[in-house]
């Protein structure tokens, strides 16, 4: 791996020798291939206009494509169980409306403690959508498999980070979904401290769904774009999700219809 430090900008010390750079979880150090990708787009843009969606050397409108095997590896999910948009936060809400539906005794949703904050103010407001008290509804849990065990009849989702941000501890996301599955709950996880980080098999695990940034262990940084997974056995399935352009069938999107026809896989969450 040593050569591959030449690949990048080292910032410098004031008297001109390279700092020490342990920062790559906030904003990666710039390759020093980053400029001429730039430029390769703003030429593209400059060459052809708004015919680059189709015609430019990376076209930009399946361009988010150019991830997805990539971000399968990355994981460990089949290509058509993930997709590459929006923010970590954004998706978690996107996900939370298909997968959290709360009953009169199925609604509580279970976090770990000393969960990453906005984490927990995310599922807190989802709570309050749903007109329920996150002091009664949210389970905040030191030891997840005992609680899943002890509420689970009336746990809705299960929603862990994969690796907590302040502690390091790496959970053991298999045997969390397999315990949440067997009380019939939903297991989803936030992987932003997890992706690029650990290894991880979310389609193998039975995972439901998951959402992670790409600004730290993938040193995308601050305002990266965000990457979630859909477990291929809800591809097909009834669950509700918010809708929009972008998850309509790509053959007949420009045709402009009233009805919604949805993209196969984790691309039909996309807006």
């Amino acid at each position: 791996m040593k050569s591959y430090r030449d690949r990048f900008h080292i910032p410098k010390r004031r008297e001109g020798t390279d700092v020490i750079y342990f920062a790559g979880n906030s904003l990666g150090l710039q390759p020093k291939t980053a400029r001429a990708y730039v430029e390769e787009e703003l030429e593209d843009w400059a060459k052809h206009g708004v015919e680059g969606h189709f015609n430019a050397r990376n076209p930009w409108m399946p361009y988010h494509r150019l991830l997805t095997a990539q971000t399968a590896r990355l994981v460990g999910a089949e290509e058509s169980e993930v997709v590459v948009m929006n923010s970590l936060t954004v998706n978690l809400h996107l996900l939370m409306v298909s997968f959290y539906r709360p009953t009169a005794d199925r609604y509580k949703i279970l976090i770990e403690a000393g969960a990453f904050p906005s984490d927990r103010y995310a599922v807190a407001s989802q709570l309050r959508f749903h007109n329920l008290d996150p002091q009664i509804a949210l389970v905040e849990a030191a030891d997840i498999l005992a609680a899943i065990e002890q509420e689970g009849p009336s746990i809705a989702l299960v929603l862990v980070g994969g690796v907590n941000y302040a502690t390091g501890e790496y959970f053991d996301l298999e045997a969390i979904t397999r315990a949440a599955h067997q009380q019939g709950t939903i297991a989803g996880f936030d992987l932003a401290h997890a992706a690029g980080n650990v290894p991880l098999h979310l389609h193998d695990w039975n995972v439901d769904f998951a959402a992670w940034c790409s600004y730290k262990y993938l040193n995308g940084g601050p305002g990266a774009i965000a990457g979630a997974f859909i477990h291929e056995r809800h591809h097909r399935s009834t669950l509700p999700r918010f809708e929009g352009w972008w998850g309509h069938d790509e053959s007949t999107r420009f045709q402009m219809g009233p009805k919604f026809e949805a993209m196969q896989g984790a691309e039909a969450w996309q807006l």
